[in-house]
């Protein structure tokens, strides 16, 4: 295999691509952890969590430290990631579509984003942005799955977003970028 079939490519700005969809991420998010339950990390910040890409060049290596080779290249800053393990600077981190790979934490940032229903990428599903946190609201816009927005804050069932300048509500259940039942406050 080249050199160049091991780098990911990744995202445009209207959608994600077939990178992120998966029923990994599905899985994933039925199984997040209760929030009940904290495990701390060696940063004394909670395992798993969520954040982004800094920068729109990251690579993702195989192994903790910039000796370990790249296996994947991300080009799209804001891209949520799960840190799921730390070793000293560097955070393993999860993609939407379930590939892992270790990240430097200064690539890395606190502020949120989240990827709209990856796992019904390409299968025609629309889902609705409404203007307020309940079922019945008013729709301000309609997102395909596999789109990137930013998180205003989640009360543990609706998330607020803004996706390009359209800002409203989604069922968190809708998006890979906040656990189920998880608070965020922006």
């Amino acid at each position: 295999m080249s050199g160049f079939a091991s780098l990911r490519l990744t995202l445009s700005a209207a959608f994600l691509g077939a990178l992120l969809h998966s029923p990994l991420a599905a899985a994933q998010s039925a199984a997040a952890p209760a929030q009940s339950v904290v495990t701390l990390g060696p940063s004394g910040l909670p395992l798993p969590r969520f954040v982004s890409l800094k920068s729109g060049r990251v690579n993702s290596r195989v192994g903790p430290g910039a000796n370990y080779s790249v296996d994947w290249m991300y080009m799209k800053a804001g891209l949520p990631m799960e840190i799921i393990q730390e070793f000293d600077t560097w955070r393993r981190v999860r993609d939407a579509d379930g590939s892992e790979g270790w990240i430097n934490q200064s690539l890395l940032s606190g502020r949120r984003t989240a990827i709209v229903a990856p796992w019904q990428r390409g299968k025609g599903a629309q889902v609705n942005l409404l203007n307020s946190p309940e079922q019945d609201a008013r729709v301000v816009a309609m997102v395909e799955p596999g789109v990137m927005g930013t998180i205003k804050s989640c009360d543990g069932q609706w998330c607020e977003m803004t996706f390009e300048g359209h800002t409203g509500w989604l069922a968190q259940s809708l998006v890979w970028g906040a656990y189920p039942g998880e608070r965020v406050k922006d």
